[in-house]
């Protein structure tokens, strides 16, 4: 059967290019060969946000006396039960994906896809039987799976990635977690927060090193607070497996330190999923493990092209989102605008909270710019004070010469729900004095953006 485009995995890439091509008019196929809905809907995204969601909920039982609420007797954690929900909120979200595809006449072909010349397909089923299917276009959108260290080696019992971090049948005492990005930094909140001696290891000299230096102190300051054991500019050496417990060689900038665990989650990044999926074979250009394309995702072969994490940029779902949409866009004969991707926000689910877009601090000036900076700390909020989550602040930072908005840094309760407003200011070219005079609501937390604003231009008013 020919198509006039297959797209090669369902994540949140491939699934919303193969709902775009629909409405445009295209005849579509997804190859999948494990869940609709990829990494981010059923190992990712969604499900560890079920999680933290449970961590809120037994830190807010664990306080309730703060707010006037009296629980009987001492809130525990059930790590089984907490698994057990992020688990179904995955599989609806993986049924959502499902009917979409109904409703949108899009073919879920099930196995592994592979590219072949001439714009065809080849897929191997669960029975092992191979198909081929032709296309007009063919995208690959295959993802990423969690990056393994040679001194590392996951055996999914003691050292453990992110998939099955979140499926543990039993909660451990103790947890040494490596690497301090978003997926690092959310599993040792969450683990944390739920009764588990967390030690957090980070090479870098900041933990969520991609942040400004600013949020990432306060967020350290937070964790520490919170009675995790945080490392920077540290490195895992090795970790003897034989005895009970991890024995873990951290080296530190003041020498060797043992860490005794009951597990060691390794969280140092992403591999891109696109070994034997005829790459080779067909001729399509690569550089270290990304699929080179254009501003519109063509690769070298034309009719082949790529989004999401196996080309360069951002491992972000909303970027493969976006790349799909722009993508087919383009194939469809619009004229979608090349992603801007300074201005792709990216935010860390923990409690506080991380959001941010734009330039950070340090960036903006070794990229010329002379620069004005606002900060409004979360002390000052009315809103975050009724709510009892005081910690944290926007920082914003603005070009001094033509009130450019450079880039905006939040941390603290629901900093990811704010963001968006930055994004769509820094979209329109929004200068400070019109977020300062554009009227927020009172009370809320996001006065914060305004008042941080305000600041940069000494024009404060609650500080």
């Amino acid at each position: 059967m020919n198509y006039d485009l297959i797209v090669i995995g369902s994540g949140p890439g491939g699934y919303v290019a193969a709902i775009r091509a629909s409405q445009l008019g295209m005849k579509v196929a997804v190859v999948e060969k494990s869940e609709l809905g990829g990494v981010c809907l059923n190992w990712g995204c969604i499900p560890t946000k079920a999680l933290l969601k449970s961590a809120n909920v037994f830190e807010y039982l664990k306080h309730a006396g703060d707010y006037g609420v009296t629980v009987e007797g001492t809130p525990k954690a059930d790590l089984a039960a907490m698994v057990k929900r992020s688990r179904e909120v995955a599989a609806g979200m993986s049924k959502g994906i499902q009917f979409l595809f109904k409703k949108n006449k899009i073919e879920h072909i099930q196995g592994f896809g592979k590219v072949l010349p001439g714009k065809k397909v080849e897929v191997k089923g669960d029975d092992g039987k191979t198909t081929t299917y032709e296309a007009k276009h063919i995208l690959i959108a295959t993802g990423a799976r969690s990056r393994e260290l040679p001194n590392l080696k996951q055996d999914g019992e003691k050292i453990i990635g992110y998939r099955k971090a979140m499926v543990l049948e039993k909660q451990p005492e103790s947890m040494v977690v490596v690497g301090s990005g978003a997926i690092g930094s959310e599993f040792a909140y969450f683990y944390n927060a739920i009764g588990t001696k967390v030690t957090l290891v980070e090479f870098m000299p900041t933990i969520v090193p991609v942040e400004d230096e600013d949020v990432s102190r306060q967020l350290e300051r937070s964790f520490k607070k919170s009675g995790m054991k945080v490392m920077t500019k540290s490195t895992v050496e090795e970790v003897d497996t034989s005895g009970k417990k991890c024995k873990v060689k951290v080296k530190t900038p003041k020498g060797e330190e043992i860490i005794e665990a009951d597990v060691v989650l390794s969280a140092v990044g992403i591999a891109t999923n696109i070994e034997g999926i005829g790459l080779e074979e067909t001729g399509i250009k690569v550089e270290k493990d990304k699929i080179i394309v254009d501003e519109f995702y063509r690769t070298n072969v034309e009719g082949y092209y790529a989004i999401g994490d196996v080309v360069s940029g951002q491992a972000l779902a909303h970027v493969a989102s976006a790349e799909g949409i722009l993508c087919v866009e383009k194939i469809a004969g619009h004229h979608p605008e090349p992603i801007d991707y300074n201005n792709i926000p990216g935010c860390t689910y923990c409690s506080p909270e991380v959001a941010s877009v734009g330039y950070t601090e340090k960036a903006a000036k070794e990229a010329g710019y002379e620069v004005k900076v606002g900060k409004f700390p979360f002390t000052a909020s009315g809103k975050a004070s009724a709510a009892g989550s005081k910690d944290g602040f926007v920082k914003v930072i603005f070009d001094a010469k033509y009130g450019e908005l450079l880039g905006v840094h939040m941390i603290g309760a629901n900093v990811t729900e704010m963001i968006a407003e930055a994004v769509v200011a820094r979209k329109l070219e929004t200068t400070g004095h019109e977020i300062i005079k554009s009227v927020h609501p009172h009370p809320t937390m996001s006065e914060a953006i305004m008042e941080a604003t305000a600041a940069a231009y000494d024009e404060v008013i609650h500080m």
